[in-house]
Parts: structure tokens; C-alpha cells; sequence
């Protein structure tokens, strides 16, 4: 019996498994473990920040400013926020922020469509300065 089909089938599969994996732009830079603690996942960054949402905004609001981007739209409400604006590049920049508890505050970056970890590694530095 000739086991090369088989043997080509599993490489073949194993080679498309790997290649998923990959390809899904999944790469992950985790540091710590609750509050403070930072992921960078298919082109978002997410971090925990021990701050109340609304004094995460505002810290949100002069890193733009700061960076210099331009402001495109803030929505809020008591239990969460999205700020949208654009860099000079004209790449997008949404940061979501959810209120976790009263002084914890879950903060997601997305720079352009498929992200960016420099540029939202430089928001997020930005953000806990302006804190």
C-alpha cells in the first residue's frame, strides 16, 4: 500500500494550519495581568487602565491634541466612549473606551484597517501621561 497520498494530504493540511495561523494577523505582545495590563491582537491594541471613564476621555481627547491629529467625532455615554480621528497620513484612529468599575477603564486602539502598534503604542503612552 502507498502511504504518499496520505503523507501529502497531512502535509498539505498542516501547511494550510500554519498558514492560518499566520495569516490571521494575530500577534499578540502581552504585559501583566489585570489593571495596566497591555495586548496588541489582530491590529488592536487593548489595555486596562486604572482610571474612571471619564478621566480617560479626557486624557484620550489631549492625546489627540497633542499628537496633532485631527479630530473627527466623540461619542459618550455613562458606560462607554468612541473617539475617531485622523492622522496626517489620513489613516483612521478609533479608540473605544468601556467602563470596567469606577476607577478601571478597558481602552482599545485601532490605527488604520489593519492597525498599526507603533502609532497606537505611541496613543496609548500619550494617554497614561495625560492620566
Amino acid at each position: 500500500m502507498n502511504s504518499t497520498p496520505f503523507l501529502l494530504r497531512t502535509a498539505a493540511l498542516v501547511a494550510f494550519a500554519l498558514a492560518a495561523v499566520f495569516q490571521s494577523g494575530c500577534v499578540v505582545a502581552a504585559v501583566g495581568a489585570g489593571a495596566g495590563a497591555v495586548a496588541y491582537i489582530r491590529g488592536e491594541l487593548e489595555a486596562t487602565l486604572d482610571s474612571s471613564l471619564n478621566a480617560t476621555v479626557e486624557a484620550s481627547d489631549r492625546a489627540i491634541k497633542e499628537l496633532e491629529f485631527a479630530k473627527v467625532s466623540e461619542k459618550k455615554d455613562a458606560l462607554s466612549a468612541n473617539l475617531v480621528a485622523r492622522t496626517a497620513q489620513d489613516k483612521k484612529v478609533e479608540i473605544d473606551l468601556v467602563k470596567v468599575g469606577d476607577k478601571v477603564t478597558k481602552v482599545k486602539i485601532r490605527v488604520g484597517v489593519f492597525g498599526d502598534e507603533a502609532v497606537s503604542m505611541a496613543i496609548l503612552e500619550k494617554i497614561k501621561q495625560a492620566l
